[in-house]
């Protein structure tokens, strides 16, 4: 791809997201969230291989229709309420459709079916940028209307996606897929906490944008892209490889490492809440 066109499209990128993650205004962030998506199509089918022009189509059906069901939402909100403002979300069908559509474009269970054939598709850098950078957004929606989403409804969601995105990956032998369903269950931490504890979620997010960044930066170093390469590139470079190695374990929360730290603060903090049914 020309140089200064990638530039124009991370720029693009960066626009988007900061747009979002500032705007008050309901149209002014889904704007960003689809200035977002257009900027980050072409990076993902740059290679014109037939797996990346799907991936892309894939994540553009799936991107448009979370976005209309955005709009969707606070136009109705707006119908009942009066108020186009993201925090005065208050109409209950209104927030039921919004937590459905972030779920969806963070590709959350039951909305993840697209996530890993998507990252599959793409080349590590824009796997780095799709499960970072790409997910800051619709989390700040998340975190300034999480006063007024149904509780059950996300714990629910975030149990399905922590355990799923456990489970699934284990039958991987392609990186990519096992860094996606890594991200599903992550997400899940995220989001089980949000009602109780926003600035744990974010917390969890910095510390996983950290070690994710590294595990695909480390890995587009080695170009590696299967399990059973990873296995024999120890040879060639054994200090990145012993960095990645403790990178995915970080990842994994395993407990001396960073990545165990959010995980023992959100447990912590739900044992706080009462969460189990009352004994009858």
């Amino acid at each position: 791809m020309n140089p200064q066109a990638k530039l124009v499209f991370v720029f693009s990128l960066l626009l988007g997201t900061t747009t979002t993650i500032t705007s008050n205004h309901w149209i002014m962030a889904w704007a960003g969230l689809e200035i977002n998506t257009l900027s980050i199509l072409p990076l993902i089918s740059q290679s014109h291989h037939p797996r990346a022009i799907e991936a892309a189509t894939k994540y553009f059906l799936t991107q448009a229709t979370a976005s209309a069901l955005i709009l969707f939402s606070s136009m109705t909100n707006a119908w009942h309420t009066g108020q186009w403002d993201i925090t005065q979300m208050t109409h209950p069908t209104s927030c039921l459709i919004l937590t459905s559509a972030i779920a969806m474009k963070l590709g959350m269970v039951p909305f993840h079916f697209w996530f890993p054939e998507v990252l599959q598709g793409s080349p590590l850098t824009t796997g780095l940028l799709l499960s970072t950078i790409m997910k800051f957004p619709p989390i700040t929606l998340l975190f300034m209307t999480y006063h007024s989403l149904n509780p059950t409804l996300l714990t629910y969601m975030a149990i399905m996606s922590t355990a799923l995105g456990g489970w699934m990956g284990l039958n991987q032998t392609q990186i990519r897929k096992v860094l996606a369903f890594s991200s599903i269950s992550h997400l899940g931490w995220m989001i089980i906490i949000l009602s109780f504890n926003p600035k744990l979620t974010l917390l969890n997010f910095y510390l996983y944008t950290l070690m994710t960044s590294a595990v695909f930066l480390t890995l587009n170093t080695t170009k590696v892209l299967k399990l059973s390469t990873l296995m024999t590139t120890w040879t060639k470079n054994p200090p990145l490889n012993a960095m990645l190695l403790l990178a995915l374990l970080s990842l994994a929360g395993l407990p001396p490492l960073t990545g165990f730290l959010p995980k023992w603060l959100i447990i912590q903090e739900l044992t706080k809440q009462s969460m189990a049914p009352a004994a009858t």
